[in-house]
């Protein structure tokens, strides 16, 4: 159960989950009872329900614990059954989040939003969608990495033991761009409907940025383009070179999807070249790290161990750049994506709701949280 706390003031309550280390550094706003009960009731089940315990502390990731957490971050209620798919992906063994979020490696987890509740929830694809200025992107991803702070625990240097860490660890959201990819939505390739809302997640470095040029006139563009995208998921710095595992993210801006896809190539063509360009010579990996050699290597090595494990989507504006998201490709499964379906026909209309986020308080400002 969460705990039930009295303050003076929304100030003095602030200050007192900053000191209980309850923030991600950021203020937050303050979860009032009637503010968190219209999140559980936004996701249309019982805030008792538990969706599993969160690691590393083990905490019970309650509706209600959820809905704290969410209140917090600033998201609105029709956001609570985005960030309640995303923690119940999370949670499924195969993400191996208490290791994760155990390791020194600077890994966070990327939310990836597809389907209908993409657009009824704001949630943006395009222009700096993993950068500010994108209300839902920004607190529904915040919202998940509270839940992970003050339910499962992880904080800095003590359970979250990331050496540095990076931007994406306070908020990593963004939609697919559905309607500008040349390609069936992400979603479809892990057998669900195009009509169904999902979330997908994996954990992620922060983007490494790749530079491309097209020539429309130059017929080794595409190609030149899958080398330059291998290239960089081969990154010889990266867990994934030397561990030989772990998916990656591809995002692709639409000019650059474009280019593939008048090519004639489809996801999972791209995928497959990416496998084939993403190598490094065995040589080259062994001056860098000989601790990872192995007795039997030899000729090229692949930074991934197969063509599934490149996850290629499309966001972004147009132009030069599309992004290689590198992973720390280790737990027992090896950073897999995991997924869950958005549960929309379970929410329900709150009643009375206002968008002033202070309607909950009494007129001195003074109010009971959680």
């Amino acid at each position: 159960m969460t705990e039930l706390l009295e303050a003076e003031n929304e100030a003095a309550a602030l200050e007192f989950l900053h000191a209980e280390r309850c923030t991600d550094g950021l203020p937050v706003i303050i979860p009032t009872v009637p503010r968190v009960d219209r999140m559980v009731l936004a996701s249309g089940v019982d805030g008792d329900l538990s969706l599993g315990s969160m690691g590393p502390g083990g905490g019970a990731a309650t509706i209600r614990a959820i809905a704290v957490n969410t209140v917090m971050a600033g998201c609105r209620p029709d956001d609570m059954p985005i960030v309640v798919a995303a923690i119940t992906a999370m949670l499924q063994p195969e993400f191996d989040l208490g290791e994760m979020q155990g390791t020194t490696h600077s890994t966070a987890p990327l939310m990836i939003v597809n389907g209908p509740m993409r657009d009824a929830c704001g949630v943006a694809s395009g222009f700096g969608a993993l950068g500010p200025g994108h209300r839902a992107n920004a607190s529904i991803g915040r919202a998940v990495r509270l839940c992970m702070i003050n339910i499962g625990m992880a904080r800095p240097g003590e359970s979250d033991m990331a050496l540095l860490g990076h931007g994406g660890k306070f908020t990593y959201c963004l939609a697919e761009d559905e309607e500008s990819s040349p390609w069936e939505p992400l979603h479809t390739t892990f057998g669900y409907d195009a009509e169904e809302s999902v979330v997908t997640i994996i954990g992620a470095e922060p983007p490494h940025s790749v530079v491309f040029q097209n020539d429309a006139d130059d017929a080794t563009s595409p190609a030149r383009l899958l080398k330059s995208l291998g290239a960089t998921l081969a990154n010889l710095g990266s867990n994934n070179a030397h561990f030989r595992c772990g998916m990656q993210t591809v995002i692709l801006n639409p000019e650059h999807a474009t280019v593939l896809a008048d090519a004639g190539m489809s996801r999972a063509d791209v995928q497959a070249k990416l496998l084939e360009y993403s190598v490094n010579p065995h040589d080259r990996l062994a001056e860098l790290n000989p601790i990872f050699v192995r007795p039997d290597d030899d000729g090229d090595i692949r930074a991934v161990r197969q063509a599934e494990d490149v996850v290629v989507l499309v966001a972004g504006g147009s132009g030069l750049y599309s992004h290689v998201l590198p992973s720390w490709a280790a737990g027992m499964h090896r950073n897999v994506a995991v997924h869950a379906r958005i549960e929309t026909d379970l929410a329900c209309e709150i009643p009375g709701l206002t968008p002033n986020p202070l309607s909950s308080l009494s007129a001195s400002g003074q109010g009971p949280s959680e």
